[in-house]
């Protein structure tokens, strides 16, 4: 009976042990490795949470998506690994150009979302290219040179009668817009500007 009760106390150990790693994997499903930000998992999860906050209580909130102009070409020249060391410099601009109650996250490979909460419209187009200015500033030394990137950000308000992928899809269409707008192309699409 002993051994049956100290096997039974083993075993509650190692369950204990075994529930603890699991929290921490699924905690850590949400985050990405690289940049140690939301991934996009975590950051759809949080648009589906700002968007009940804003049907809710009628607060203002806009999404960013922040794509990195050229991206691919640095990769293909200096290597991954500058390029990683990259989005890390700009991962810390973007936390570090918004407020703590803001959200980062990468959507994708070279591509950021940035959920605004109290700015819409013409406020939230301006913090949109404060931030494009922020990350045009942002470079890692590589050798003898120095590696800058830009990038082009589109802005959508977090309206009530929509969903996430919704919101993410206007988001990137307006990006688009402002990426053909800076190479001088029409603008087929444009909020608040």
């Amino acid at each position: 009976m002993t051994a049956v009760l100290a096997e039974n106390e083993r075993l509650k150990r190692e369950l204990a042990v075994a529930r603890a790693r699991v929290g921490e994997l699924e905690a850590r499903a949400d985050i990405d490795p690289l940049l140690d930000i939301l991934n996009r998992r975590g950051f759809e999860r949080e648009l589906k949470r700002a968007l009940s906050h804003v049907k809710r209580y009628g607060t203002q909130a806009a999404l960013m998506f922040v794509d990195l102009d050229g991206f691919k070409g640095i990769n293909d020249r200096y290597g991954h690994g500058a390029g990683d060391l990259l989005l890390k410099a700009v991962a810390r601009e973007l936390i570090g150009s918004v407020r703590a109650s803001d959200i980062v996250g990468r959507i994708g490979g070279d591509e950021f979302g940035v959920l605004i909460w109290r700015l819409e419209g013409p406020q939230a187009t301006k913090k949109a290219r404060e931030l494009e200015a922020k990350i045009a500033s942002v470079g890692i030394p590589h050798g003898k040179t120095r590696i800058e990137v830009a990038a082009s950000i589109g802005v959508a308000p977090l309206v009530e009668d929509a969903n996430a992928a919704d919101i993410i899809a206007a988001a990137d269409q307006a990006m688009y817009a402002r990426k053909d707008a800076r190479r001088g192309l029409p603008a087929a699409v444009s909020w608040g500007e």
